[in-house]
C-alpha cells in the first residue's frame, strides 16, 4: 500500500510527496521513494516520524496498530492530519484514536476503495429494506500474508448490516463454524475467511431469505483504488477542523 500511495501521489498536480516512512532496519531505508514505481522523486525513504511530518499537512498511514499509534501521537503533537488505513485495532486502541480526533482531523476506514464504500451503503439499504426475515453472511478472501481475520472491511460490512437491523455485532457475530453447530440462530451474522496466494481483496455479503438470495460483492485486483481513495480522504481533511471522519463523510454518503 505504501508503494501504491506513493505512485498515486506522484501522479497528482494538487499534492506533493514530502516524506516516505518505513520501520527501523528496513532494507529500503535511504532509497528513492519513487524508485519502485519507476518515478524517482528525490525523496528518500526514512524511519524518523518527527522529521517526516515536519513539513507535512497530512500523513497517510497503512501500517500495523502499534505503528499507527506511534504516528498518531507524533501527528497530534504537531497538528498534522492523519489518514488511517490500518486494521486490527483493539477497542481500546480505537478509543485512543477517537480521543486524538478532538485535537486533529483524522479520516479512518477499514477500506478506502470508493467501490467498497458504495457497497457498504448498498448493504445498509438492503438490510433495512429486507429486514429480519433474511439471514446475513459475510465472506472475504485475501492474500496469504494478511495477518488479521476477518478483514476490517468484512467486519465493517457486518457492522453496517447489524446497525441497519438494530443489532449489536459484538453480540450477534459468529466467526466460523465447525462440527455439530445446531440450527442457525435468527439474529446472528456469520463470517467466513479465506487466505491464499495474492488475492488483493474479495468481499461478499449474502442476505438469504426464503426462496431468494441477494449478494453484494466487491472484488479488487489492484491496490491502486485503495490509494486513490486514501488520497481523496487526505484532500478532505486538509485544512478541516479536528474531528473523526470516515469514507462516508469523504464521499457524502451520510
Amino acid at each position: 500500500m505504501g508503494r501504491a500511495v506513493i505512485e498515486a501521489v506522484l501522479g497528482l498536480s494538487d499534492a506533493r510527496l514530502v516524506a516516505a516512512l518505513e520501520q527501523k532496519g528496513n532494507a529500503h531505508i535511504g532509497r528513492d521513494a519513487g524508485e519502485a514505481a519507476g518515478k524517482p522523486c528525490g525523496i528518500k525513504i526514512a524511519d524518523d516520524i518527527e522529521s517526516a511530518i515536519a513539513g507535512s499537512n497530512v500523513l497517510v498511514d497503512f501500517t500495523r496498530p502499534e505503528g499507527t499509534l506511534a504516528h498518531l501521537e507524533a501527528c497530534r503533537k504537531r497538528g498534522v492530519g492523519l489518514v488511517i488505513g490500518t486494521t486490527g485495532f483493539s477497542p481500546g486502541q480505537k478509543k485512543t484514536i477517537e480521543n486524538a480526533a478532538r485535537e486533529i482531523a483524522i479520516a479512518m476506514a477499514p477500506n478506502f476503495s470508493v467501490g467498497v464504500n458504495v457497497a457498504l451503503k448498498l448493504i445498509e439499504v438492503a438490510a433495512k429494506t429486507l429486514g429480519k426475515g433474511y439471514d446475513v453472511e459475510v465472506l472475504e478472501a485475501h492474500h496469504r500474508h494478511k495477518v488479521d481475520a476477518p478483514s476490517g472491511t468484512a467486519l465493517r460490512m457486518g457492522e453496517v448490516a447489524a446497525q441497519a437491523l438494530g443489532r449489536d455485532l459484538a453480540q450477534c457475530a459468529v466467526f466460523g463454524r465447525e462440527g455439530v453447530t445446531g440450527e442457525r440462530k435468527d439474529e446472528t451474522i456469520g463470517f467466513a475467511t479465506v487466505r491464499g496466494g495474492d488475492i488483493v481483496g474479495d468481499h461478499t455479503v449474502m442476505l438469504v431469505g426464503s426462496g431468494e438470495r441477494l449478494e453484494i460483492t466487491h472484488r479488487a485486483w489492484s491496490r491502486a483504488n485503495y490509494a486513490q481513495g486514501a488520497l481523496r480522504a487526505a484532500r478532505f481533511i486538509q485544512g478541516r477542523k479536528a474531528g473523526f471522519y470516515d469514507m462516508w463523510d469523504v464521499l457524502g454518503l451520510r
